[in-house]
């Protein structure tokens, strides 16, 4: 099985990256008066950037947008999960961006460079 997003296969393989960030802590920090430092507050884990590049591939210019449409559809404010071809699941993704960028039209087909950012909300 391919990757995934909510269950749904919409990715081809084949060039297909994920990079995923680091996560982010937040705290905040307060002087008192007459002690010398800070007091740290640890806020606690935050969220992190996961980047997914890949190309989309399909037979025509009609089967590329039904493609778009549907990938654009997860650009909802909702949170959605990532399952990758080796088993890694990322859950409480919100997909921030989807950018489409070169694009081949041939006697083959389409073929389409894409960039999608997710933020990961919580572990």
């Amino acid at each position: 099985m391919g990757t995934t997003l909510d269950g749904k296969a919409l990715f081809d393989e084949q060039d297909l990256k994920i990079q995923v960030g680091a996560w982010q802590r937040a705290s905040v920090e307060r002087a008192i008066p007459g002690l010398d430092g800070v007091v740290s507050i640890d806020l606690g884990c935050r969220s992190r950037t996961i980047r997914q590049q890949g190309v989309l591939r399909a037979a025509s210019q009609a089967m590329m947008r039904s493609r778009l449409e549907a990938i654009a559809t997860f650009l909802d404010g909702g949170t959605h999960t990532l399952v990758t071809v080796d088993g890694c699941t990322y859950a409480n993704l919100r997909t921030d961006a989807f950018k489409p960028s070169r694009r081949d039209v041939s006697g083959a087909g389409v073929v389409l460079e894409y960039e999608i950012t997710y933020t990961q909300l919580g572990s």
